[in-house]
């Protein structure tokens, strides 16, 4: 495929959905500090906003590969960024109606849209790029995308809320909202003009020789897998609950301050980059396994030291003072970065044709970045709720990284031959 043949709109559309799954995914780990201020609620409850995200793809996750199956990438695409339209909207229109409950409500819409959009966008851009070396090249560029969404979000949230988190309103956020709304409007539209291939729309005899095959192509019968599923789970709130409780530490520290908070929780995200860009150099070298294990026992040092850091370990910026803590969680990223992969390659080994139903349950199991900065709330809530609380919740992520050390030690081996 050549330049003049490719669908330069349609990609172009791929990698601003790229840049928006992560956006609107971190933007609603960060609005923690809007809800905590605006409507006095818990630790807790300032996460059921991604909470309520993440539970969308364990309502959303397998239906959504059937619907990719049956309808193909444009019919997906299309549905996708309408109900990330409404779902956003849904978020803006809670700082004027419904209030707290609106804003949940259209946090879990937009979950609907970001998994729908996560099982779309990576085949289709593959697809758009003519496979192989293109479309991998294409695909590589998309995630780069998507690292920049997410770092922008939580410093964008930072600046628009600014030195006054007493008086933070969810209608704060509004101007940023109002973009990710602009930007799905013209998605739909490049799309809906678009001609999409559609190679792998499912025909009527594939259908009948899957369904004969059910039970030969399930994923369950696999025991790594399995126990690889609940480590992708744990993961996925490990990558979450690290910055999102950092960000509410330093949001409501007397010295540090949102603006700041956010530009800290922006470096953990390109911190992630930086790791993923390394993990794919260090990736023919180094096992998956090795990988893991490496990144878990580090990562689990660096939580610890956190905890235990006085809040007098600080370093003296221009008008604020940056807690040593900080820094080291700005490095927890680089361990993050690479866990999805090593836990993905390790998961899926020996699957064979189970492999494709295997990533659609992974999907489903993405509901843990709700489920465990939830937990981390409640936890931070039972020390206090305040202060070095926030980073005292971080003891239920050392013992889910015990677990994918764990998993990576011994439980990933295939015992299926």
């Amino acid at each position: 495929m050549n330049k003049q043949s490719l669908n330069i709109p349609a990609i172009a559309v791929m990698y601003l959905l790229f840049f928006m799954i992560a956006f609107v995914t971190n933007f609603a780990g960060s609005m923690g500090i809007i809800l905590k201020n605006q409507y006095a609620v818990s630790n807790a409850l300032t996460q059921l906003g991604s909470l309520a995200n993440f539970l969308a793809y364990a309502c959303m996750g397998i239906p959504a590969g059937m619907i990719l199956r049956s309808k193909g990438y444009k019919f997906t695409a299309i549905t996708a960024v309408l109900i990330g339209l409404l779902g956003v909207g849904v978020q803006w229109l809670s700082g004027t109606v419904g209030g707290f409950a609106m804003y949940v409500l259209g946090a879990f819409i937009a979950g609907l849209s970001m998994c729908l959009l996560n099982s779309v966008v990576n085949p289709m851009l593959n697809t758009l790029g003519g496979g192989g070396n293109l479309g991998n090249r294409l695909l590589q560029f998309g995630g780069a995308c998507n690292s920049i969404g997410g770092t922008l979000a939580p410093i964008l949230l930072g600046y628009l809320i600014g030195g006054e988190i007493a008086k933070a309103q969810v209608m704060d956020a509004a101007p940023a909202m109002m973009v990710a709304m602009i930007i799905f409007l013209v998605a739909f539209f490049v799309l809906l003009f678009s001609r999409i291939p559609e190679p792998h729309i499912e025909t009527p005899e594939q259908r009948e020789a899957r369904l004969a095959n059910r039970s030969a192509n399930s994923p369950w019968r696999f025991r790594h897998f399995v126990l690889g599923a609940i480590a992708i789970f744990l993961y996925v709130g490990l990558e979450v609950g690290i910055p999102n409780m950092a960000n509410l530490y330093m949001s409501n520290h007397p010295l540090v301050g949102p603006v700041i908070a956010g530009t800290i929780v922006g470096l953990y995200w390109i911190s992630m980059m930086v790791g993923r860009l390394l993990g794919g150099a260090l990736g023919g070298k180094v096992s998956s396994r090795a990988m893991l294990i490496t990144t878990c026992a580090l990562c689990m040092t660096l939580l610890i030291t956190i905890m235990l850091l006085p809040e007098t370990a600080v370093i003296p910026l221009d008008n604020a003072q940056l807690p040593v803590s900080m820094v080291l969680m700005i490095l927890c990223g680089l361990c993050t970065s690479v866990m999805w992969g090593s836990i993905f390659n390790l998961s899926v080994e020996g699957l064979g044709n189970a492999t494709p139903a295997a990533s659609g349950i992974f999907m489903t199991f993405v509901c843990g970045g709700g489920i465990i900065p939830f937990l981390q709330g409640l936890t931070s809530d039972l020390f206090g709720g305040v202060g070095k609380a926030y980073l005292f919740s971080y003891v239920l992520l050392i013992v889910c990284l015990a677990y994918m050390l764990l998993y990576a030690l011994v439980w990933s081996k295939n015992k299926n031959k």
